[in-house]
């Protein structure tokens, strides 16, 4: 990507409107939930996740923000061997991934959110030092908003020639706000490998509390939990049902 890529000024205004609700202390506990969350990822998946019973696969897809609600249906609809046979296929680094995510949209065509996020949060939890984050909440493609886009400038084209193309552009500008924010020494960019995924996630939460208090009643904006909370349940870690690992 060339030229400037961040917008520092606005990143550095949401650092302030996310560290007016949450202590860096409790950004850190969150990053650190995450680790943990990806620790038990690599231990259950380390094997043949075709081989995971009913149980550990819901779980798994229950420790996921996109698929929490929609475990029992998935698993209901495929059977548990064949979620574990295309959990398997979409970790296997010896195919395309764009064949990869292609197959996982296909059999996952009767949940289209969870087609496009799941494959990127199982890549993401299991190989955090190669993958890096993708969700809707965190750029969605249909209407171009997330919290990226809320970071980067306008001149940023996050759209490639396909969802794997797309998804290097994602990593790259994802790679450019971490950069940034460290070097800034932005203290709401928690250390480890999931600092961003939080400050990310902070940045959602506080656009969408926003959003929120323009458009919904203060007896609606009530019952939305805390920034913590949230952040918490969009990276999956708010009451993880995969055991953890230390």
């Amino acid at each position: 990507m060339q030229g400037q890529v961040v917008d520092t000024p606005v990143a550095r205004d949401f650092v302030a409107e996310v560290l007016a609700r949450v202590s860096p202390e409790e950004i850190s506990d969150i990053a650190e939930a995450a680790l943990g969350k990806s620790r038990s990822f690599q231990q259950l998946l380390s094997g043949s996740p075709s081989d995971l019973g009913r149980q550990e696969l819901r779980a798994l897809l229950r420790s996921c923000f996109v698929s929490r609600r929609r475990a029992d249906a998935i698993l209901d609809s495929l059977g548990h061997q064949e979620v574990g046979r295309l959990i398997e296929a979409t970790l296997d680094d010896s195919v395309s991934l764009q064949d990869r995510l292609d197959h996982f949209a296909m059999d996952l065509e009767r949940f289209p959110e969870v087609a496009t996020d799941l494959p990127f949060e199982l890549l993401r939890f299991t190989n955090p030092e190669r993958r890096w984050p993708w969700t809707r909440w965190m750029w969605d493609p249909r209407n171009d908003t997330g919290a990226l886009r809320l970071l980067v400038t306008d001149e940023v084209d996050l759209f490639g020639s396909n969802r794997e193309d797309t998804y290097m552009r994602v990593g790259e500008a994802v790679a450019f706000v971490e950069g940034t924010a460290r070097a800034a020494g932005l203290a709401a960019v928690a250390e480890g490998p999931f600092g961003i995924d939080v400050f990310l996630g902070c940045v959602y939460a506080v656009y969408m509390y926003t959003v929120l208090r323009l458009r919904m009643t203060q007896e609606f904006n009530r019952i939305v939990p805390e920034l913590p909370e949230l952040v918490r349940r969009l990276l999956g870690v708010h009451q993880p049902e995969v055991p953890s690992c230390p």
